[in-house]
């Protein structure tokens, strides 16, 4: 049976596939925390939103999400202003530009804090909250890249296979509660973080990807690919032997 939301949270709700399911729940008539670092960004979209729903829907809230010792508090704060919380998704991500002979660790410790050490700060709570009521969906946005360890950029693979890992493990526990946790693996969606990179194919829109993910969260999709086509893709390159795998530069 699919559910509907009233209130939720998205958390790197400044552009991107955040931003873009901060919009479709507004106008799907939830209310709607918007959590980002970007403050002129943030102020922005919650007032387009607002003004295009005709009343207050969207409730900004900045926060870094490497500023992990604030999140209890601001957690607490989100229902409240709310009435409620339903939906929990996670959308910060940053993706560095790697070169194939580049080693920075710097780069790859800032990969982790946002793709993966944020999340586990922001959903740890949210599990918890839904264990308890009973109920509730948490999504986290994953991406195809975490399926394998490709040698283009080893960082970001790697958040985002521990991200899948990490979200398995919160549905194993809090499922038996009647609570859900949605995988998101994209592929290539057209964001600030994909402009300009070479290669890119089957590339959707962050709306169009939007729509797809709250159908599957409604739903309570274990793990989805968007489109699902990617499923195919990620199967045929997980079935790669890894002695040819490491003759690819992907």
């Amino acid at each position: 049976m699919a559910t509907e939301f009233h209130h939720a949270l998205v958390i790197g709700a400044s552009s991107g596939i955040g931003e873009a399911l901060a919009r479709r729940l507004a106008a799907g008539g939830a209310l709607v925390a918007l959590v980002a670092r970007r403050e002129a960004e943030l102020n922005r979209i919650a007032t387009e939103i607002n003004e295009l729903c005709g009343e207050k829907r969207a409730f900004p809230f900045v926060h870094d999400v490497l500023d992990r010792e604030a999140v209890p508090a601001l957690f607490e704060e989100v229902p409240r202003t709310l009435g409620g919380l339903d939906l929990v998704v996670y959308a910060s991500g940053v993706m560095h530009p790697v070169g194939f002979e580049e080693y920075d660790t710097g780069k790859d410790i800032h990969a982790l804090e946002v793709n993966l050490l944020g999340a586990m700060a922001w959903l740890n709570p949210a599990a918890q909250r839904f264990n308890r009521l009973g109920g509730g969906t948490i999504v986290g946005i994953g991406s195809v890249a975490g399926d394998r360890g490709r040698s283009g950029n080893p960082a970001y693979n790697t958040a985002k296979g521990a991200l899948g890992i990490y979200l398995e493990a919160l549905r194993n526990r809090i499922h038996r509660r009647g609570a859900r946790v949605v995988t998101i693996k994209p592929g290539f969606v057209e964001t600030p973080m994909t402009h300009g990179m070479k290669g890119l194919f089957w590339l959707i829109t962050a709306d169009r990807a939007a729509e797809i993910i709250l159908q599957k969260a409604r739903r309570g999709t274990g793990t989805a690919y968007v489109p699902a086509r990617w499923r195919l893709v990620s199967w045929v390159i997980r079935a790669i032997p890894s002695w040819l795998f490491r003759r690819l530069k992907v």
